[in-house]
């Protein structure tokens, strides 16, 4: 019995990674190529020259380095080394491996740990940096589309579909700063989550979860005293974090000939916004290949030729998505190797409350 349900994980994970790669491979050997021929692709990016190809590097290098400060802003005490480390291994990890945002969390908690950061600081850092991306994703989308409203290039479908998005944004922000402002509330959210993690536990015979309120109150309580102090630092980083990677893909789309005329600048966004969204469904490791595919339709629907939008997509992954893969195996080398950065768990105890915002 025992044995079988050590076996189980792996089965999971076994079926998970087929999932993935059937999509995978369907979309990149079936779909895409079904838009523009490989070779016509790897010839337009063959045209690009150095100059474009140094532009679009050092794009990639501001893209990374404003992660970096988005990570800083929401854990206090956290120095640009430490945030370069810490954000590169978990993120070549979430965009590997299936179910890689879960192992991620994890592997973020060992490393923070090791370099002396409490369990409530990084629970408070992982917990206050998903709010402001997930703010993030869901208003840019409302941002674009009223852009591209007030400049007529968009239909009334998607104003109707702005409006819907501005709706579902409104509410997450009341829902979150109600939990700010009554501690009672924030308990019942969090007695509400245990409840029904405790059901989804309930057939694989594991114990309830009754402490969530608890933790709901607690995560509260330092929650405000951190966003009272660097709301406006989390906000500025969070969104730049958003638009630098936007930038390179727009560079990479001009780069490889599309022109402002065929898909204009706020169309980019749009597209951009909408893939966001698509990413944050754990179909595939990183969204890999499913994030490409809507990419290329949004895009080429917005029209821009089939090959160079395909060109412009898969470069654009390659540098924000591909290239993280190995600067992540570096990162954690340096994370094993760095034994000047380790201290106790709970040694560095930074509360936001005695740093300076």
């Amino acid at each position: 019995m025992a044995s079988e349900g050590r076996r189980r994980p792996f089965l999971k994970r076994g079926i998970q990674l087929a999932f993935s790669l059937v999509i995978v491979v369907g979309i990149f050997a079936y779909a895409i190529p079904r838009i523009a021929d490989y070779s016509a692709v790897m010839d337009t990016i063959g045209d690009l020259s150095p100059i474009e190809f140094i532009t679009l590097f050092a794009a990639m290098l501001f893209n990374l380095l404003t992660y970096w400060l988005a990570n800083m802003a929401a854990l206090p005490g956290l120095t640009l080394p430490k945030s370069a480390v810490v954000t590169q291994t978990t993120t070549s990890v979430a965009n590997t491996l299936p179910a890689g945002g879960a192992i991620a969390v994890g592997l973020t908690f060992q490393i923070l740990n090791s370099w002396g950061f409490s369990a409530q600081s990084i629970t408070l850092y992982i917990g206050v940096t998903g709010v402001w991306n997930v703010f993030v994703k869901l208003g840019l989308p409302v941002v674009s589309l009223a852009l591209l409203a007030l400049t007529g290039q968009v239909s009334t479908a998607l104003v109707v579909a702005s409006l819907i998005g501005l709706a579902v944004l409104l509410v997450a922000v009341a829902l979150f700063t109600l939990a700010l402002s009554s501690e009672p509330f924030a308990r019942r959210i969090g007695d509400g989550l245990g409840r029904l993690i405790s059901w989804f536990r309930r057939p694989f015979r594991k114990p309830a979860i009754a402490t969530l309120g608890d933790h709901a109150v607690d995560f509260r309580e330092r929650t405000i005293v951190l966003v009272a102090g660097r709301w406006i630092r989390l906000t500025l980083t969070t969104v730049g974090s958003q638009l630098a990677l936007w930038l390179v893909l727009l560079l990479c789309l001009r780069h490889v000939g599309i022109s402002e005329q065929e898909v204009s600048t706020l169309q980019t966004l749009a597209v951009f916004a909408f893939g966001r969204l698509l990413g944050a469904i754990p179909i595939t490791p990183g969204g890999l290949g499913v994030i490409e595919l809507g990419y290329i339709g949004g895009l080429v629907a917005a029209g821009g030729n089939e090959a160079q939008v395909v060109a412009a997509v898969l470069l654009f992954r390659v540098l924000t998505y591909g290239i993280q893969i190995p600067i992540g195996g570096v990162t954690y080398m340096i994370w094993r190797a760095k034994r000047s950065w380790r201290q106790q768990p709970g040694e560095r105890e930074v509360e936001a409350e005695v740093l300076p915002a």
